[in-house]
């Protein structure tokens, strides 16, 4: 009897090592055929919408579920079996990697997709659209009450989070700032009040339609920050151009994290996510590419 528990115990300890996210299962899914679950932070939820339909139209086969949420949630889920790819504002720490190596054992790929930025926008009747750094911790540490903060929720996110790690640089936000249910509402409480300040992903408010890449959702306006590294009262908004040569001051990453050992949909998607297509994708989503080279050059127009 005793062998006979050890043995049932093998079976079941191989069958959940089968059910496991980096186990391959060949005869249920090919990089071309079979579908995944993914979470996505909400922020990008325009751009990777665009990605997703491209790549399925590229292999009928794939079928690619995003589950937009805020970024805690979804490195939350990269710990559980059913999800295997997330995409975020940053990769994994040295204790999250020992974390999936000890727990899964496998190592988690990621890198880099592309960069963004977090827009500033306010209300069409504001006659502020002009701030400094200064004047955005002011706001969000609950200073200026003249001014109502909006973000998509008050934790968890990573519009949330980069504005206590990049804005106000570890102070705790204050009690006037409010918390819409998404990147949307945001820009709808801004549309709707007048002195309300909105931070928002820069993909959320570029006009798809504009292929100079230069104008901006027509509800809202979009200030300008004072530019990091021009010298002077230089300010500037976020186009491609000031997030690529770092310009603008609210500039972050974005990484897709895949815990996957196996040639399967996931690994698929990430190599598009990096290569000319998906790259292309994300340009025209108003994003800087990671990945794909653009030359940004000086010009001079002459009279």
């Amino acid at each position: 009897m005793q062998g006979r528990g050890i043995l049932i115990g093998l079976v079941a300890c191989w069958l959940i090592a089968g059910c496991g996210s980096g186990a391959k299962n060949s005869s249920r899914e090919t990089p071309t055929s079979g579908t995944i679950n993914i979470s996505v932070d909400e922020s990008f939820r325009p751009v990777i919408d665009s990605e997703i339909k491209v790549f399925e139209s590229s292999f009928p086969k794939v079928k690619i579920i995003p589950h937009y949420k805020a970024e805690a949630q979804c490195l939350r889920d990269l710990a559980t079996d059913s999800t295997r790819m997330i995409i975020v504002t940053r990769g994994l720490t040295v204790a999250e990697e020992k974390f999936y190596s000890d727990s899964f054992h496998l190592e988690p790929t990621f890198l880099p997709l592309a960069y963004d930025a977090i827009a500033v926008i306010v209300n069409k009747a504001s006659k502020d659209s002009i701030f400094e750094i200064k004047d955005l911790q002011n706001m969000l540490n609950g200073t200026d009450v003249a001014h109502v903060p909006v973000l998509d929720g008050v934790s968890e996110t990573s519009t949330v989070r980069f504005a206590i790690d990049s804005i106000l640089r570890g102070q705790p936000m204050g009690k006037n700032v409010t918390a819409a249910k998404s990147s949307e509402g945001v820009i709808d409480y801004v549309a709707a009040n007048p002195h309300a300040v909105g931070f928002v992903g820069v993909s959320w408010i570029g006009d798809l339609r504009d292929t100079t890449h230069t104008s901006f959702l027509s509800k809202v306006n979009i200030a300008s920050l004072r530019c990091t590294s021009c010298g002077g009262e230089t300010y500037v908004k976020p186009y491609q151009a000031n997030i690529a040569l770092k310009r603008y001051p609210l500039v972050r990453s974005l990484y897709y994290i895949l815990k996957e050992n196996y040639s399967g949909v996931g690994n698929n998607f990430a190599n598009f996510l990096q290569y000319e297509r998906g790259q292309l994708i994300f340009y025209k989503a108003y994003l800087y590419p990671a990945n794909m080279p653009f030359e940004v050059r000086d010009a001079q127009i002459s009279q």
